[in-house]
């Protein structure tokens, strides 16, 4: 069956859903779970929008950066353990985060990538693909899609 899983949260509810989900999933097949997040270099933090943080300088901007991303990894990894699992965390930034995706699920061996959607309807939904579309299309690798 599966060896090793990758995980990709990305804050939201959803994503906390599919990382138990991945979770449950490694327990149940005895493989190890790697959580992983994928930083765009070009995004802010959530709470920096509408320029207020920017008076901050450059330093205290990336400060607040690391710290949302490590949240969403230390959120993670709770959310595995409370599933009875240990799980491996990984953090990389690129300017495409399908593509970070599928470079370290290839890199690190995984044969399952699970992650959260969401269904967009309408024109948003046809012109703007999520990151999930995104990796289904670039991986040969099997991808369970949580929603």
């Amino acid at each position: 069956m599966y060896r090793k899983i990758l995980t990709v949260p990305f804050g939201t509810a959803l994503s906390d859903k599919a990382v138990a989900e991945a979770a449950r999933l490694a327990k149940a097949v005895n493989a190890k779970l790697l959580i992983l997040h994928v930083r765009s270099p070009i995004d802010l933090p959530d709470h920096a929008e509408g320029g207020a943080l920017t008076r901050l300088g450059e330093k205290k901007i990336s400060e607040e950066i690391t710290n949302q991303e490590k949240s969403f990894l230390d959120g993670a990894v709770r959310i595995a353990a409370a599933e009875g699992v240990a799980a491996e965390t990984a953090f990389v930034t690129d300017l495409s985060v399908s593509e970070a995706i599928v470079r370290v699920a290839v890199e690190q061996g995984c044969d399952l990538i699970v992650m959260a959607t969401r269904v967009r309807h309408g024109i948003p939904g046809y012109f703007v693909k999520s990151e999930t579309q995104k990796v289904l299309g670039m991986t040969e690798i099997p991808v369970l899609v949580v929603r």
